[in-house]
């Protein structure tokens, strides 16, 4: 196991908590990950694109000019896709973009992405951000900024910070706060985790990731 120093709100390393091998240091598999990051993005896709064919464009019953007589070529609808504002011939419609990803598939990616950032120091775990029961962005954003520098970050960068679902006082001190994105541990996943610079555990959420993680594996 690698062992992790916890950072507490007073700035100062604490307790020190084990990150598993088997979550923290597995094989990082570059073209599983791409695989489940694309199927990610795909399923995210609304398919809600759609074109109308001559048949559903209005108008068109009468022909523009006479058949014969003319010198121009034959035309039998102002619709017609040649013209403006007539149907569009193969255009796109409705569908699904979603991508079979297979449970096993999702959980290896995610132990290779959060591999890749704990391999270059990039995990980060603080047992708060806030000391008391009172919501406070600047005093967590001051936490989060001394873990970054220790860390070799830098304020700007994508942050991404995993917090109990039922840790009210760490959502609502960073949910606004820009190139921020808080997660519950069990939305965790590996586009999120590879869009961050750093990964930022709180100890509670840190716990039931872990204990979700196995739980997964053992099935």
């Amino acid at each position: 196991m690698t062992a992790i120093t916890v950072i507490s709100p007073s700035g100062t390393g604490g307790k020190t908590v084990d990150l598993p091998e088997e979550i923290f240091a597995a094989k990082v598999n570059v073209p599983l990950i791409h695989q489940v990051v694309v199927a990610q993005q795909a399923a995210a896709r609304q398919g809600t694109h759609a074109t109308k064919n001559r048949g559903q464009v209005r108008g068109g019953g009468k022909k523009p000019y006479r058949q014969k007589g003319t010198g121009r070529a034959r035309q039998g609808s102002l619709r017609a896709p040649q013209y403006n504002g007539g149907g569009v011939v193969h255009g796109p419609v409705p569908r699904s973009y979603v991508q079979r990803t297979p449970k096993k598939m999702k959980a290896a990616a995610l132990r290779g992405a959060l591999s890749d950032r704990l391999s270059h120091g990039r995990v980060l775990v603080v047992s708060g951000f806030v000391d008391g029961d009172v919501p406070k962005t600047k005093d967590a954003v001051a936490v989060l900024t001394g873990a970054l520098s220790d860390s070799g970050g830098t304020w700007g960068r994508p942050v991404l910070v995993v917090a109990h679902r039922d840790d009210e006082i760490t959502w609502k001190s960073l949910r606004n706060v820009p190139s921020v994105h808080v997660l519950a541990e069990d939305q965790l996943n590996t586009y999120d985790v590879l869009a961050s610079d750093h990964v930022v555990f709180t100890e509670q959420a840190l716990t039931a990731f872990v204990a979700r993680a196995r739980k997964g594996a053992d099935q």
